[in-house]
């Protein structure tokens, strides 16, 4: 993700960055670019913020978490939840990749590569334990519906894999 791409109040960076995704505890909601837009008009901060997939439940939680980091600086902030164009695993920031896999979720493949892996077709999930490809996957869906949970066979330790989404 490229913040320079996106409409955002540079003054509302810093705030924006202490909210973390309740579900990848160590990512912002701006790290996972899911925050579209974010300025400030006559004295409110206006959010746009994009699910990760239709229906995800961490929306209300997230919209909840701003209003109230805006509130303790003393900002009101209104969210509008947006879903087009829909949120695509493209959006994650480098540094949100990082951190994710250092938390133990796999990074997401490109489309192409994420079909193969999760067809069983290919092993090209690297284990976030010890970085082992010689993965399989246990099941289409992890913790979450955007994650499937993956087994390294060589550590044998379970992991989740962050599906590509376009």
């Amino acid at each position: 993700m490229n913040i320079e791409y996106l409409n955002i109040d540079s003054s509302l960076i810093e705030t924006l960055s202490s909210v973390s995704d309740p579900e990848i505890p160590v990512l912002s909601v701006l790290a996972l670019g899911v925050i579209r837009e974010a300025i400030e008009e006559n004295g409110i901060v206006k959010i746009k913020l994009m699910p990760t997939y239709s229906g995800c439940p961490a929306m209300d939680v997230i919209a909840d978490d701003l209003k109230k980091a805006f509130s303790e600086i003393g900002k009101k902030a209104e969210v509008e939840l947006i879903l087009s164009p829909a949120w695509s695993t493209d959006w994650i920031s480098e540094e949100g990749l990082q951190k994710m896999e250092e938390y133990g979720i796999a990074r997401p493949l490109s489309e192409s590569r994420d079909k193969d892996v999760l067809l069983g077709e290919k092993k090209l999930v690297k284990c976030p334990q010890c970085g082992s490809t010689n993965t399989h996957l246990i099941s289409q869906f992890g913790s979450t519906a955007c994650k499937a949970l993956f087994k390294c066979d060589d550590c044998q330790e379970p992991f989740d894999y962050f599906k590509c989404l376009k």
